[in-house]
């Protein structure tokens, strides 16, 4: 559960530098024997380079109609860690289509029209929305971080850990999409068609990424992988299906949602460096991957 010093921490929403960078000879199968569970990580990082900025953009627009002021420096602090997630995405992005996955550059294609279509609704449904996707982000939190020592053994480090920072600043942000959209709305059935929009647009692009990559990349046989994707689609039903339920729930609040232990110790790791980095690069062949272990310019 989150303990008192988590919630003081949380109340600020620090914008920090993300200074991950990827090796020029990334191996998009980063998660060794597991290519399922890489490529569908890689096929949602597509989406975050056009998601982000959707997110962002949206935001800006409601900051002219909010005139809270807790709630417009949450704003701001949101703004500032998603502009810095999706261009360390693009990075990422970057190295897997050049090593091995040209078609990822099409498939962005398609995500980036998404997301242009999108930007032409209303206000109210870009809320409800970009509420609903962090709903679902908090359930990938959990999963991302408190089974990183299943999930993430002997895996690629620069990797793993941006994807663990990032679940992280979800953490510090998760409430204000959701704050914003019940500041200014505050529809119930809205919100609720946001959660699924949000969530099935998210996965169902991570999957197509996902399947591309495994057609060029995995040589099992056609049983065999489609056993693999049953898994993975399976794993994210059982670690996100729960989160996604009770955001369905009229009372919900992000609030309700307890933090991974982790958390303890990544905001202590870069409250030392007075969160102006450099970012921590875990060392994922250690048995607690935990913090601090080295930082970027060390490895």
């Amino acid at each position: 559960m989150i303990n008192s010093a988590q919630v003081q921490d949380l109340n600020i929403i620090p914008v920090r530098y993300f200074d991950f960078e990827f090796p020029e000879n990334l191996d998009p199968m980063w998660v060794p024997d597991n290519p399922y569970r890489a490529h569908f990580l890689n096929g949602v990082s597509l989406t975050m380079p056009y998601l982000e900025p959707f997110l962002c953009k949206t935001m800006r627009e409601a900051l002219q109609l909010v005139d809270d002021p807790q709630l417009l420096e949450d704003m701001r602090g949101f703004i500032g860690q998603e502009a810095q997630h999706y261009r360390c995405h693009r990075r990422l992005n970057e190295r897997l289509t050049k090593n091995g996955h040209p078609q990822f550059a099409e498939i962005e294609k398609r995500i980036a029209d998404s997301y242009e279509r999108l930007t032409e609704r209303s206000l109210r449904t870009r809320l409800a929305y970009s509420a609903g996707f962090e709903c679902m982000t908090n359930g990938f939190t959990n999963w991302l971080i408190g089974d990183r020592k299943v999930l993430f053994k002997n895996a690629q480090a620069d990797v793993t850990s941006f994807w663990l920072a990032h679940m992280a600043e979800e953490c510090e942000h998760k409430t204000v999409a959701f704050d914003v959209y019940e500041n200014l709305y505050g529809a119930y059935w809205p919100r609720v068609l946001g959660v699924i929009h949000g969530s099935a647009d998210v996965l169902g692009l991570g999957f197509i990424g996902m399947l591309s990559a495994l057609r060029r990349d995995s040589s099992a046989n056609r049983l065999r992988r489609t056993w693999g994707i049953v898994c993975q689609f399976s794993a994210i039903v059982v670690k996100v299906g729960p989160f996604l339920v009770r955001a369905l729930g009229p009372n919900y609040n992000p609030r309700q949602e307890s933090e991974p232990e982790w958390l303890d110790q990544w905001l202590s790791f870069n409250e030392q460096v007075d969160n102006q980095g450099p970012m921590p690069v875990i060392d994922t062949s250690s048995e607690e991957m935990g913090l601090p272990l080295r930082s970027h310019q060390s490895v």
